[in-house]
C-alpha cells in the first residue's frame, strides 16, 4: 500500500477551481485563471493594475457596460512540447473576465489603459464634482 502525504490546501484549491470554471468560461477546472489586481487612489484617478503576463495588448478586452468596467482575455498554451513529456505544468491558461462596478465619481468617458510588461494599468478619471477643491475662507 503507497502512503499519501494528505495536503488540506490542495483541496481546497482544487475545490476553488472546479468551483470558478464555470464562471470563467474555462473549458477544465484546472484551465481557469484570474488575473490579480491592485486598486489604488493616485492624483484624482482610481487606477486598477492587473497582472497579465504573457498577453498582448490584442489580447486583452477592455469595456464599459452597465456601469461596470469588464476587463476579458485568453492566454493560450504554447505548443512547442507536448504534453506527455512534459515533468511540471504550473501554469495556467484559458479565458478570464474581471468585472467591478464604477463608482459615481468616476468618469466613465475618459477612462485609458496602457499595457507594459505584462501589467495592465486602466486610469479611471474622477468627475470634476468628485475632486476635491480647497475652500478659501473670507474675512469679515
Amino acid at each position: 500500500m503507497t502512503l499519501v502525504r494528505w495536503d488540506p490546501f490542495r483541496d481546497l484549491l482544487n475545490l476553488h477551481q472546479r468551483l470558478t470554471a464555470p464562471l470563467t468560461g474555462a473549458s477544465d477546472a484546472f484551465g481557469a485563471w484570474i488575473p490579480p489586481v491592485d486598486i489604488f487612489e493616485k492624483g484624482d484617478d482610481l487606477v486598477i493594475r492587473a497582472e497579465v503576463p504573457g498577453l498582448s495588448r490584442k489580447d486583452i478586452d477592455i469595456r464599459v457596460e452597465d456601469n461596470r468596467l469588464v476587463i476579458q482575455g485568453e492566454r493560450t498554451r504554447e505548443a512547442e512540447f507536448d504534453e506527455e513529456h512534459a515533468y511540471r505544468l504550473e501554469r495556467s491558461f484559458g479565458a478570464f473576465t474581471r468585472s467591478f462596478l464604477l463608482p459615481k465619481t468616476v468618469d466613465a468617458g475618459r477612462i485609458g489603459a496602457s499595457y507594459r510588461d505584462g501589467v495592465l494599468e486602466v486610469r479611471l478619471p474622477k468627475t470634476e464634482v468628485a475632486k476635491p477643491r480647497k475652500v478659501e475662507i473670507a474675512a469679515s
